[in-house]
């Protein structure tokens, strides 16, 4: 039996205000090329489907558009819910869309009733544990503990007992998956993860995860080995500039009547690039080291002594995508060690207190243009003031 590992799809999400729809309907495509590819019979989903609890009209018709291709392809998926999830709404419909092949795995209740596929002689308990949160299904679970930890723990108890059981009473071998939204110790974060606690709480320890054939997964957008056993797909696509080196994909793997077999990664290679650039303006203007930048989405933090005027228009000139601009200058500004306040105290115009706070701001001094604008916009005042 061939599995494909995804999560965290985080439909509807934006990248710093740049809609992600046609990318993750592109990804759609390529997770559909997989399927067919590589003779996939199992799609998993380690929770984050949505973005958000209340997902757009659009996220939703994505999704619902995905889950036809994806049931007309002939596989069968198995669905958990994240933190970015609502777990109701996402729920919403399992047991009738259970009968259509769409396993959905968001209640407590359900986490001990796997999706049973039968192999070639085996077969395949897959379990699907929701985001659990501790302040909601602690006392539910029996645990008085803080953190996510024991509460997992005490989930995947349950999962043990009930595939202690199916393998006492089985004919054959009985391998498992368990799914699961955590943050496991040994994982690399990323900067577009939604922190699930502070303060050490929400580590999940892998060993945990022993005693199953495989855990797949999901949260951190990195794919990524924590065990042979034990992994993460991330992400399909980037969702910050801290993933910009990332290679994007899924896990392919095979159970047989053995247990689990080879377990390989497919890459999907992201519709737009992430390029983070960095120097003084001029020279990423000009620079050639520079032209395949020009249709990517660009992270650009400047060098220059003071702050160039415009600087975000004449970029975009270049990078049109541009979307996050820092200012870091190489050097200080030749008068850092002039404060504000003493500057003030030494104007001795009005025109001097406006374009040191200009300065001050800015980090540079004024150009022409805006000196003769506040020239003018002063002149109107001591009008108006004249005229009253």
């Amino acid at each position: 039996m061939r599995i494909l590992h995804t999560s965290d799809w985080h439909l509807g999400r934006s990248f710093h205000g740049a809609s992600l729809l046609a990318a993750q309907e592109e990804f759609i495509d390529r997770l559909l090329d997989t399927i067919r590819e590589e003779n996939i019979d199992v799609v998993l989903v380690a929770g984050d489907v949505y973005d958000r609890a209340l997902p757009s009209v659009d996220a939703v018709s994505l999704f619902d558009r995905s889950l036809v291709r994806l049931r007309h392809a002939g596989v069968q998926l198995v669905i958990t819910s994240g933190n970015h999830d609502s777990a109701l709404r996402l729920g919403f419909g399992s047991a009738l869309l259970e009968h259509a092949g769409l396993h959905l795995r968001t209640r407590l209740e359900d986490i001990a009733r796997p999706v049973v596929m039968d192999g070639e002689g085996f077969a395949l308990a897959v379990y699907g544990l929701p985001y659990l949160e501790p302040r909601m299904v602690a006392e539910r679970l029996g645990v008085e503990e803080p953190g996510h930890s024991p509460v997992v723990h005490a989930a995947l108890n349950l999962v043990r007992d009930d595939l202690k059981a199916r393998q006492a009473g089985a004919d054959k071998p009985v391998h498992s998956i368990v799914l699961a939204h955590v943050f496991a110790a040994g994982g690399a974060g990323s900067e577009s993860e939604r922190e699930l606690s502070i303060g050490g709480l929400d580590i999940v320890p892998t060993s945990h995860f022993n005693d199953f054939s495989y855990a797949a997964l999901g949260h951190l957008h990195g794919r990524q080995k924590l065990a042979p056993s034990i992994r993460y797909s991330g992400s399909p696509i980037p969702y910050s500039f801290s993933e910009a080196g990332h290679s994007k994909g899924a896990w392919v793997l095979e159970v047989t009547a053995e247990g689990l077999g080879e377990v390989k990664h497919v890459d999907w290679p992201a519709r737009k690039q992430l390029r983070i650039l960095r120097g003084k303006i001029d020279e990423l203007l000009t620079d050639e080291r520079y032209a395949s930048a020009s249709d990517a989405w660009c992270q650009i933090t400047l060098t220059d002594k003071h702050r160039p005027a415009g600087a975000m228009e004449r970029l975009r000139s270049r990078f049109p995508d541009t979307l996050v601009l820092n200012f870091e200058p190489d050097e200080k500004p030749d008068d850092t060690a002039h404060s504000y306040a003493d500057r003030l105290a030494e104007a001795k115009s009005p025109m001097e207190v406006c374009s040191g706070f200009v300065e001050h701001v800015r980090k540079r001094p004024l150009n022409e243009a805006e000196d003769d604008l506040l020239i003018s916009v002063l002149a109107q005042v001591r009008s108006e003031k004249v005229e009253k």
